[in-house]
Formats: structure tokens, C-alpha cells, sequence
């Protein structure tokens, strides 16, 4: 097996996770993973794998957003010859394969109703029936799986199973975005210096200055460590930290004079708004008062700022509400309160 990605980090939730991992690796209850894009699931679920009696026997990764619903069934449960067009020969599932080890079912949240059912059946039996077959297979694989998404919030929308999601959800793993946990930047800088110089083969290349890494850690990172990854790859192949990092808060300034420039639009509701108040004779003028027009005007003013941004992120809830710092539960409340719908499919 190669070497095991090493779980980088001294914040109070990397020694939690790193407590968790102890704690759960030889237990066989199934594992949940949460977090956004990029904050390293795979490496706790590697290092779960590692810790435990397990470490000898496979570790097989299935991605569920990968793949549609056909291709991903017969991937987890295998298929006998001849079970559909173009099954030539008999295929071992990826159950079957991770006996006695780990699978690892990464972005679970994309798995497909259907296909959630079934998984259930073998969470619940440790059995499973490959496609064509009549015989039934028992796996003893540990599962391990990740999300980047809220499953409680999609089995509220009835996109997931609320069976399957206690059943997956026994251990929780709940690994906090980069910018929550700015001390660990400097750590993980040093870790991939040293591994990417090794790789790229640039010997000249220098440390961060004290200044460098202060910025890095007031950084917004929406790609997180797989961001970060990719910045230090640029400064070994360039050379150049003050530059590249300064780019990397070009573009985020970007974003947010956009919506400083949709403040700025928007005092023409306010406009709007008080025109009514031109005839004394008119409803709106009998029931004005501060209070309800200063509301009012919030309202339409938040509305319009939160639709411009989320049409400018593609309706990417998790960046708009970085942009406009506020939490994702705050903006998922706002888009119902505000009646704030996407006008077109991205």
C-alpha cells in the first residue's frame, strides 16, 4: 500500500478528528465524513483505514457523483455475464472486492434514490445480489462515506433517505473549512513544500516570509486545502510567493466590489419606494412610517443584492454566502424568506 496521507494540521478540530479516528478505527460502525470541497475527506477516511486492523485489506473508493445510476450499480455490486448488453464476462463488484476492508463511497450525497434503497439492503444484511445473479454475496466491507452537501436538508427535500442517512451517520466526522483554522496554513505550507519540491525537483525555491503567511491566513480559501495545494505548486514552478498571492486576493476583491457595485444600484428602490409618497391622498402615504419603510426598503435592497450574488457564483450557495458573510443556513433562509428564485438553470 503507499504511504498514508498524513492528517496535517495543530487546530483544536484536527486534534479532535485525530481523536475520533482512534477512537472509531477498529470499531466497524459506519462513518460519516462531512465538509466542503477540498478540506481533505478522503485523507481521514485513508487514515481510518490506517489506524485500524484493517490496514492489510483493500481500500476501494467509489465516487458517487461520478458516475450515472447504471455504471455506479454495477461498480458497488458487480454483474454476472450476460446480465445487460455488453457484460462479456463476469465482473466483482466493488462490495465484494473490499471484504474485509474499507469502502470508501465518496460524495454520497449524489447517490440516486433508487440505488440508496439497495444500499441500505446490505448496510442493514451485509448481503447483496450482483445484477443477473440469483446468488446472494456477504461482504464484510467497513463503509466508510463523505459528503460536501447537508443530507439532513436533502432528506427534508426527499432527495435522500432518511433510513439510510441515520444508518450512515453512526460516527460523524466534521472536518472545518481552511479559513476556520488559520493556524494550521503555516503547517500545511511546510508539508507541501517539501513534498512538491521533491516532486517539481526546484531546490531554490524559499520559505514564505512572516508576512507572506499572515496573509495566506486572512485568506477566504473556497477551495481549501486542495486550494492551497495548488498555489504552492505554482510558487515551486514560478518562484514568485508575492506575486501569485497577490492575484489570489485580486480575485477575491473582485467579487467583492461586485457586490459593492450592486449597493449602489440599489438606491433607485429607495427612489422608487418614496415617489408614492407624493400624493397625500394616496394609501401608501396614509400608512407610511420609518419603521415599516426603513423594512420594506431592507428587504427589496437584501433581495437584490442576494440575487445578484448568487447569480454571479451560478447559484453556488456555499460561495455566495462567503461573499456575503453570512452563514449557509442564514442565506438558505433568506432565499425563502425573500421568495428569491433562479430564473434559469445553470
Amino acid at each position: 500500500m503507499n504511504m498514508i496521507p498524513l492528517l496535517i494540521g495543530s487546530s483544536a478540530s484536527i486534534e479532535k478528528i485525530r481523536e475520533i479516528i482512534l477512537q472509531a478505527a477498529d470499531t466497524k460502525l459506519n462513518v460519516l465524513i462531512t465538509g466542503e470541497t477540498g478540506v481533505g475527506k478522503e485523507v481521514v477516511a485513508l487514515n481510518l483505514h490506517y489506524k485500524s486492523q484493517r490496514k492489510d485489506k483493500p481500500f476501494i473508493r467509489v465516487n458517487c457523483a461520478a458516475l450515472p445510476e447504471g455504471l455506479l450499480e454495477s461498480e458497488m455490486f458487480g454483474y454476472e455475464r450476460g446480465a445487460f448488453t455488453g457484460a462479456e464476462r463476469k465482473k466483482r463488484g466493488k462490495f465484494e472486492i473490499a471484504n474485509e476492508g474499507v469502502l470508501f463511497l465518496d460524495e454520497i450525497g449524489d447517490m440516486p434514490l433508487a440505488l440508496q434503497a439497495k444500499l441500505l439492503r446490505v448496510l442493514q444484511s451485509g448481503e447483496f445480489t450482483p445484477l443477473g445473479s440469483e446468488k446472494e454475496i456477504t461482504t464484510g466491507a467497513w463503509v466508510i462515506a463523505s459528503t460536501n452537501q447537508n443530507l439532513l436538508e436533502n432528506v427534508k427535500k426527499g432527495l435522500f433517505r432518511e433510513d439510510l442517512y441515520y444508518r450512515l451517520n453512526i460516527i460523524k466526522i466534521f472536518i472545518p473549512p481552511l479559513r476556520e483554522r488559520p493556524q494550521d496554513i503555516a503547517l500545511l505550507i511546510d508539508h507541501y513544500l517539501t513534498k512538491f519540491t521533491l516532486q517539481f525537483g526546484n531546490k531554490n525555491i524559499t520559505n514564505p516570509s512572516h508576512y507572506i503567511i499572515e496573509k495566506l491566513k486572512s485568506y477566504d480559501w473556497p477551495g481549501n486545502i486542495r486550494q492551497l495545494e495548488n498555489i504552492i505548486k505554482s510558487v515551486i514552478v514560478m518562484g514568485k510567493w508575492e506575486e501569485i498571492v497577490d492575484d489570489l486576493f485580486i480575485e477575491g476583491k473582485s467579487e467583492i466590489n461586485s457586490v459593492s457595485d450592486s449597493k449602489k444600484m440599489d438606491v433607485d428602490l429607495i427612489i422608487d419606494y418614496l415617489s408614492a409618497l407624493k400624493d397625500e391622498n394616496s394609501p401608501e402615504y396614509a400608512s407610511f412610517s420609518l419603521r415599516k419603510s426603513t423594512k420594506n426598503i431592507t428587504k427589496r435592497i437584501e433581495k437584490e443584492i442576494i440575487t445578484f450574488v448568487l447569480d454571479k457564483t451560478k447559484w453556488n450557495r456555499r460561495k455566495a454566502s462567503r461573499i456575503l458573510k453570512v452563514s449557509y443556513k442564514t442565506l438558505f433562509y433568506k432565499i425563502r424568506e425573500l421568495d428569491i428564485k433562479q430564473q434559469h438553470k445553470l
